[in-house]
């Protein structure tokens, strides 16, 4: 009864998690910086903050959101300050030692499954284009009428595939032969998507309430 919906919601989300953001970027440094391990743990975060949005979606408190400009403001500018504390962490990135660099095999940097899986939930979690883009999805794509239940499905099936994509982005960002193309130049890659988080991170900042 519901299929046509679910579809709706699977091809939407598809898109929207194929375009490159705070999570990918996110994902992509941890794999490249820290190993598959911690990415994939970011990936997991980066799924578990989805039922963050599911959960405010269903009980409406998204439209409330919407429609306060100091809610949403409030929400974008802790966004936008936790994207630019990373980035402004991985743009002092340092070269790595010479010691580092001779060996054959480029070994894991220590990180805590507990910080990769933080790193992905407070990112995603945070984001208010999330916010904006679940709200559109329940208010307007998803029928009101549609059980709670069957909504909450909906967001079961979106964490799960979310996690999977980004589990995937870090398989292949943390697979030896690209890590070791990043070894040498690996602190100007940091940098790089250091960059990238703090453009994301102004970008977010001065993101308007429609």
């Amino acid at each position: 009864m519901y299929w046509a919906e679910f579809l709706t919601v699977v091809l939407i989300h598809l898109l929207a998690v194929a375009s490159p953001g705070p999570d990918f970027a996110i994902v992509v440094r941890e794999s490249v910086a820290n190993g598959r391990r911690a990415g994939t743990w970011t990936a997991l975060g980066v799924g578990t903050g989805i039922f963050v949005h599911v959960g405010y979606s269903l009980l409406g408190i998204g439209l409330i959101v919407s429609q306060s400009i100091l809610l949403f403001n409030a929400l974008k500018w802790l966004a936008a300050a936790y994207l630019l504390y990373i980035g402004i962490k991985a743009l002092r990135a340092k070269p790595a030692a010479p010691a580092s660099l001779e060996s054959s095999s480029v070994e894991p940097l220590a990180r805590s499954s507990r910080g990769a899986f933080v790193t992905g939930f407070v990112t995603n979690g945070l984001n208010p284009k999330a916010t904006l883009f679940f709200l559109s999805l329940f208010t307007v794509v998803i029928d009101p009428h549609t059980p709670h239940w069957v909504q909450a499905g909906y967001g079961v099936y979106l964490a799960l595939a979310t996690a999977l994509w980004f589990c995937l982005v870090a398989r292949l960002f943390s697979q030896q032969r690209v890590r070791a193309g990043f070894a040498r130049m690996g602190h100007w890659f940091d940098r790089a998507m250091g960059a990238v988080l703090i453009a994301l991170g102004v970008k977010l900042a001065f993101t308007q309430l429609r």
